[in-house]
Formats: C-alpha cells, structure tokens, sequence
C-alpha cells in the first residue's frame, strides 16, 4: 500500500496544475474551471501542504481593484481553514497577445514597463502571504527568428529587471528570494537561459546575486536532453536551489508534464535519493517544497485530476522508501565501496600539495602502472542494477 501524505513531506501543488482545464494547440477544454477555494481544500484533504499560484491563477487578468482584493479574501479564507501555506508565488508574464514577444526582454519598451510594474504588484502579494519564493519562468523571454532578437540587448534587460526586483525587496524589507526557471523551448522556438547552466551564469552577472537562484524542472531539463538529478546536484553544490518542479517526461518532445515518476523512474529515483539523503555520499540536501508542476492528463475528468494529484506525492513517498532501502543494504555498500564512489569525495591533492610536490611524485605518473589500473573495471553496471531491483520492489 503506498504511504499516505501528510503536510511534513512538503509536497506543494500550483493552481494551474490541478486546475488546468486541458486545452491544448489541437483541441478544447475537457474539464470545467475550478475555483481556487476547492483546489485549496481538495488539496488539503489530500495531505499536501502548500498552494502556489500565477496571478492571473488566482485573479482574473484585467479585473478592477475591488475585485481583485475579493479573489484574494476567499483565497486567504480558505487557506486560514485548511492550514495550507503558500511557499511560492510567481507572475505570468507569457498568457496575454500583449505578451507575445516577452515581458522583460520585449522589444517594445512600453510592454517590459507594463511586466515590471505586474510583476511588483504580484511581489507585494507574495510577501503579504508569506510566500519565501518568488519563481520568475521566462517562457516568453526568447525569439523564433535569430535576426529579430539581440541577445545581448536582451539579457541587459533581463538583468536589469532582476536588479530591479531584488532591489525592491530589499528596500521594503520582505523575506522573499526569487528563483529563476529554465527551459530550453515552447512555447518559444528558443528561450533566454534554457538550462541550469545558462541561469546559473547569469545569476554571476546581478547586483545581487544571493538573492536569486533556480526552480528547475523534470521536464524542462530533459527536453534538452539533459539529466535533471545532475542539474539539482550542480543548484545544491552552489548553493543555488530555491525551489524545485516535479513531474515527468518522456524524452526529447514537447512539455508532457506528466505525473512524477511516470517518465524517467531511474532518473527520478536518483532524484529523490539525492534530495533526501544526499547522493552516494551524503551532501547537502534539500529542505524546500517538493513541488509538482505537472498537468493532469486531457484523457481525465475531475475525479482524474485528484487521483494524479495523489499519485505525485504517493510515487514520491514510495521512491524516498525505495531510496532508504538501497542505502540500508550491505550489498549495495560493498558495491559503492568496489565501485570507488566514496573515493571521488576524497581530494586529488594531499594537504598542503601543490603542483610541485605532485610533479615531484613519481608513483602519480611515471611509476603509475597504466595498463594494469586500465584493465581494472568499476562495476558500475552491478551497482545500477542493485539500485533497479531495489526500485522494482525486489529486495
């Protein structure tokens, strides 16, 4: 039986999630709007514990300030009744035609004025729900012809924004830090920092670099081609994981956003190893939000929507066991010894040895038997498939 959720697992849902209504480029709503007020309590009967929202989630793009403040009132309610938090607010910048060309990085100047004073507002929001995150996903921040967009001219802008918001923070003393989302493409042909690597560079090149970090994404990293658990192993290194997306993905496609775990399993159990217990060799882990940014599936109804919202956090729960156990076992301690995992933890150099000393050893290059190291095998294979057999129930 999978274990039950409960608000200590910080599992964390957006409202768009459980509220999409299923359209897509080919085909209508399959599913009614959902008042937020329900997905906060339907959320909560779940075992989640927190709610995050778009703006235009929560309050209809375009509604005067009476209006505004009562979605916000009804919102607020129900969250005091139920006990769900909101640990994460972010804007969207990319729904409205007015946003078609971006929101920071549009070349009309009057539409990046138009997103920052947006997104302020949806700041003040944040902080005045108590939301510790604010993510920023640039999914309009991009261009479909090389020649219409300068690149450069558009990550000043970009910086320039962030510098802004990070110094308006500061200003009015709110406890939020601001986390960038990458992805690579859609629905741009190509997005300004696509990948962990890109955000992380541009971060270097901020006013204020400690407040802001990343909220990468399953699917976003592997549209790309690339391991999700090495790009969370490289936020964790550099002290730059404020925030996290769970969901699942199938491959180099466009964005499933399926159910966590319902894509690449091996990848997400090294994920989740890795955020609980620090990977093979213990190191830092992730105390945040395990939030899912996923979509229930077109095929389902509203009963559908719930039983995907379970399925997340009950595939999460059964891999962090599924984790536990591959640690616990003996065998898989002999085989990360034989494998010489531990070993790469160890320093390349000796206290205080510099290139002198290393060029004065003779056993690290001239005595070093090449062909007898070379002939040696790691066993690699061996200790994925203890973590396969653990995975699949079988120890």
């Amino acid at each position: 039986m999978a274990p039950r959720p409960t608000p200590a697992d910080k599992f964390s849902f957006g409202l768009w999630t459980v509220g999409w209504q299923a359209r897509d480029p080919f085909g209508d709503a399959t599913r009614p709007e959902l008042d937020p007020v329900e997905a906060v309590n339907r959320l909560a009967e779940l075992g989640a514990y927190g709610i995050t929202f778009h703006d235009d989630d929560l309050v209809p793009f375009g509604v005067d300030a009476a209006t505004r403040d009562q979605h916000i009132a009804r919102f607020r309610k129900a969250l005091d009744e139920t006990g769900l938090v909101v640990p994460m607010v972010t804007t969207n910048l990319f729904n409205h035609p007015v946003f078609k060309d971006g929101g920071f990085t549009s070349n009309d100047r009057d539409v990046r004025r138009y997103a920052l004073r947006k997104v302020l507002r949806n700041v003040d929001l944040a902080a005045e729900l108590g939301a510790s995150t604010f993510v920023m996903w640039g999914g309009r921040e991009g261009s479909e012809y090389d020649v219409a967009k300068d690149v450069r001219a558009a990550l000043d802008r970009y910086r320039e924004a962030v510098d802004l918001l990070t110094q308006y923070v500061i200003d009015r003393g709110y406890n939020l830090r601001f986390a960038l989302e990458p992805k690579p493409n859609e629905p741009r042909g190509d997005i300004l920092l696509p990948t962990v690597g890109h955000a992380l560079a541009f971060i270097s090149q901020l006013a204020h670099p400690e407040l802001v970090g990343l909220n990468p994404e399953v699917g976003h990293e592997q549209m790309a081609g690339l391991n999700y658990a090495h790009g969370i192993a490289q936020a964790l290194w550099q002290g730059k994981l404020f925030h996290l997306d769970l969901n699942g993905q199938r491959g180099v496609k466009y964005d499933q956003d399926l159910v966590f775990g319902h894509g690449d399993l091996m990848n997400a159990f090294a994920l989740v190893d890795l955020l609980e217990n620090g990977g093979p060799n213990g190191g830092p882990t992730y105390d945040g939000p395990r939030h899912f940014d996923y979509k229930p599936s077109r095929t389902e109804d509203m009963a559908g929507v719930w039983a995907s919202a379970a399925a997340n956090m009950s595939t999460y729960l059964l891999l962090k066991e599924r984790a536990a156990a591959f640690r616990a076992d003996p065998e898989v301690a002999e085989a990360l010894a034989a494998s010489k995992v531990a070993e790469l933890s160890t320093p390349t150099l000796r206290p205080g040895e510099g290139y002198d000393d290393l060029l004065a050893d003779r056993s690290a290059f001239e005595e070093f038997d090449v062909d007898a190291v070379a002939a040696r095998g790691f066993g690699f294979v061996r200790l994925n498939q203890l973590a396969v057999e653990h995975l699949l129930g079988a120890r």
